[in-house]
């Protein structure tokens, strides 16, 4: 039987540095043709980046790519290349270029346009509405782009039914927690119901809130994988296919635990962020705290220990605790620490407002405006040294609003924004356990979670407990459930009615702060910005 050696470009082009994109495309051609590869597969809009949002818009950008596109068709000799771009006919179309010994073969319009959670393909793409095939030495395929491969009665069936031997599926398909088992569910359907092998390639690498995480394979008539490559890296996978009987199984690497999948995913969106922006160090305010512990963990794998710099800010309501936790920390991260005492600073506040406060009570403006002075040192630091600040909020405390605007929510990037608190725990003792020693004090895993922001402070003086708490989000943010759904699931016996209704209130309340928060890595199937559109004015109620 006629074997195909096939290679796929797993690589991370970068939105809009289409010179850079068109080079590495054209490496990684050679590449396939020194492992003598007849066909090689690049990642949708792989010449533009993805996505490329209102870059789309300037017409400049379109003829750029078309001109890259160009040049990509004349490294194509003695090997086939199917790859993204932006296709202009009357409209623009997320489109695939066939290209065969500098001929191009044809082009292929995307026709299932997702505009759903981050997606907003119908802003800018008219919908494909042909399936061919395509034929080079003897060998029929079909070619289509991500969400067309999602639906049963789409072009992968049209194809087949063509006489298709192989479907070449080329993506952007955003990362979330178990996104990969869908895909192989789903694409494993899609073979065994045609009867053809499908090549399924993903692009890799982080872009604002999204990390793409590769993760390509290949699948067998009968449904069953033959090549799998890896996560959160690039690479060429490289696998000899028979299309029309039994492919050889090659080894694929193991699929990550849940924990391991998301923390690669919040370490190679946090690189791709700060490394794609031009910034070369971060700077992040070490509390002694779980959520700084882990963003500073992450920082470390992402950039190095030397890009990374800790800022301890204690008042006169940090504990000693505290202290020790944040200097053993940046000890075993190898990181520079910082001690910027604020108590004087909050002192001159007070004494500038008492006043204007005079006949007030201390409340939370008090704690606020010890947050904001941090928040104000954090952003001197970047100033006077360039340095990006890493934000430490974490999904719980973002939904609830359990923090403060222009103060621990002031900086660049906001690492864990879409990490539950009860999953930070999990992430830390993943990460301790990966390292054989301890990295993330045991301490701060133990001690209960506070702001320290007035004596005795404590997250539960204001929130239920987390691993109530974060049940009752899920259910609201992610699964859309209404009050009463919420209060059927049951949960601890602290989740009351008085609870969920408060919870939901403080979510609703809190979405102006969110909307002036920085961007946040999207590692759950529905985060906050793109992902959960809702009114800021809005007093819709669902109890």
């Amino acid at each position: 039987m006629k074997t195909v050696r096939i290679a796929l470009a797993q690589i991370n082009p970068t939105v809009g540095d289409i010179e850079g994109n068109t080079l590495k495309i054209c490496d990684y051609i050679k590449k396939a043709r020194e492992k003598a590869a007849k066909i090689v597969l690049f990642p949708e809009l792989a010449v533009t980046g993805y996505p490329p949002e209102d870059l789309l818009l300037k017409p400049q950008f379109i003829k750029d790519n078309l001109e890259a596109l160009g040049r990509i068709q004349e490294e194509t000799a003695d090997v086939a290349v199917v790859t993204g771009f932006v296709d202009l006919n009357e409209g623009i179309y997320n489109a695939a270029a066939i290209f065969h010994n500098r001929k191009l073969l044809g082009v292929y319009h995307k026709m299932f346009l997702p505009n759903y959670g981050v997606f907003d393909e119908y802003r800018y793409f008219k919908a494909g509405k042909e399936a061919p095939v395509y034929t080079i030495e003897g060998l029929t395929f079909g070619v289509n782009i991500c969400e067309d491969i999602w639906y049963k009665e789409g072009p992968a069936k049209a194809q087949a039914a063509a006489g298709a031997g192989i479907i070449l599926n080329i993506n952007a398909s955003p990362y979330h927690m178990g996104k990969i088992h869908f895909r192989a569910e789903m694409l494993s359907q899609r073979a065994s119901e045609n009867n053809v092998v499908i090549a399924y390639l993903n692009t890799v690498g982080g872009q604002d809130e999204l990390v793409f995480d590769g993760g390509s394979f290949v699948i067998d008539r009968k449904g069953a994988v033959v090549v799998r490559g890896r996560q959160f890296e690039e690479e060429l996978i490289v696998a000899d296919i028979v299309p029309e009987g039994e492919s050889e199984r090659y080894f694929s690497p193991p699929i990550a635990s849940p924990e391991e999948e998301v923390y690669k995913a919040l370490v190679l969106g946090t690189r791709d962020y700060v490394f794609k922006n031009g910034f070369k160090h971060v700077v992040i305010g070490l509390s002694g705290g779980i959520d700084s512990s882990l963003v500073a963990a992450i920082a470390v794998d992402a950039l190095g220990k030397e890009n990374v710099s800790g800022v301890f800010m204690p008042s006169q309501y940090t504990s000693r605790e505290s202290l020790e936790d944040a200097h053993e920390l940046s000890k075993n991260l190898g990181i520079k620490i910082s001690e910027v005492p604020i108590a004087a600073i909050l002192e001159s506040y007070q004494q500038a407002l008492k006043a204007e406060f005079f006949g007030k009570d201390p409340d939370v403006t008090e704690e606020n405006l010890q947050a904001r002075i941090r928040g104000n040192i954090l952003m001197a630091f970047s100033n006077k040294f360039g340095r990006l600040v890493l934000t430490t909020g974490n999904k719980s405390e973002m939904s609830v609003g359990y923090a403060t605007l222009y103060g621990d929510m002031a900086g660049g990037f906001a690492v864990i924004k879409d990490v539950p608190k009860t999953l930070v725990y999990k992430l830390c003792n993943w990460r301790n356990s990966k390292e054989g020693r301890v990295i993330i004090p045991e301490r701060v895993l133990c001690k209960e979670p506070s702001a320290e922001l007035k004596p005795g402070q404590k997250d539960t003086d204001t929130l239920p407990p987390y691993p109530v708490l974060d049940p009752i989000l899920k259910a609201y943010v992610e699964d859309d459930r209404t009050f009463e759904e919420i209060l059927s699931l049951g949960c601890e016996v602290e989740c009351t009615r008085e609870v969920i209704q408060k919870i939901i209130q403080m979510v609703d309340y809190s979405e102006y702060k969110r909307r002036q928060s920085p961007p946040g890595i999207k590692i759950t199937p529905r985060a906050f910005g793109k992902d959960r559109r809702f009114p800021i004015t809005n007093r819709y109620r669902s109890f």
